[in-house]
């Protein structure tokens, strides 16, 4: 744990709250990292937009929006956590980890925010800014232009031809309660409907939103 707290540079006041936001719900299902992840993914968003705000003082609300999404998605929360080989020090079960577990992008993802978290519950917003700004501010910048993601896309392509916007639900959840995947649906008027599968419905979403993108550059 000392060699995380000195990645993160904080040290705990009470470690628990770091050893919470590292524990998988596949070890303990009532004490684990979920309702960490909520309150960091939340801290993130707040402290990115100000990143992006004070970067690009040019840019309008909606490229604001656009940055902010590409820089809080969770490709790029399991990039640092790779960065921080959060995987070694994630705690789970035997099984969860001999199938792949410390490397899978989701509990990356998921452990990066709950840390946030913890950062935040222990060492107040300035600690959880410190960390964030160091380490996504230099991703902001290398982004020339604000990105668009598929969910953005397709909802801009619709809006261009007066069609409602794109509409997504959860057709199927299959998988045990901590490793969930998620299909879903995404439908667009008078277009064939696509799927999307992930083990984060914010994921298949994208992925369902990529698909019927796809089939509308082939119209």
């Amino acid at each position: 744990m000392n060699k995380l707290e000195e990645k993160l540079g904080h040290t705990f006041h009470n470690i628990q709250l770091l050893r919470q936001a590292l524990t998988h719900p596949s070890l303990n299902q009532s004490v684990n990292n979920q309702r960490l992840e909520f309150l960091g993914d939340a801290v993130l968003g707040l402290v990115v937009a100000k990143i992006v705000y004070s970067l690009f003082p040019n840019e309008t609300e909606g490229e604001l929006a656009r940055r902010l999404a590409g820089l809080v998605r969770g490709e790029t929360l399991a990039d640092v956590a790779q960065e921080l080989s959060l995987g070694e020090y994630l705690l789970m079960s035997d099984s969860e980890g001999a199938s792949g577990g410390r490397q899978n992008p989701t509990n990356l993802e998921d452990a990066m925010e709950a840390v946030l978290g913890a950062l935040y519950l222990d060492g107040g917003f300035a600690a959880a800014e410190s960390f964030i700004t160091l380490r996504w501010s230099d991703l902001a910048r290398r982004i020339s232009a604000p990105p668009k993601d598929a969910k953005t896309a397709l909802q801009e392509w619709a809006q261009a031809r007066g069609l409602a916007v794109p509409e997504y639900r959860v057709i199927d959840t299959t998988g045990p309660a901590h490793a969930p995947e998620f299909t879903i649906e995404v439908r667009i008027s008078g277009k064939e409907p696509r799927i999307g599968r992930a083990n984060s419905k914010r994921a298949a979403e994208q992925l369902a939103a990529q698909a019927l993108l796809g089939s509308l550059d082939h119209e």
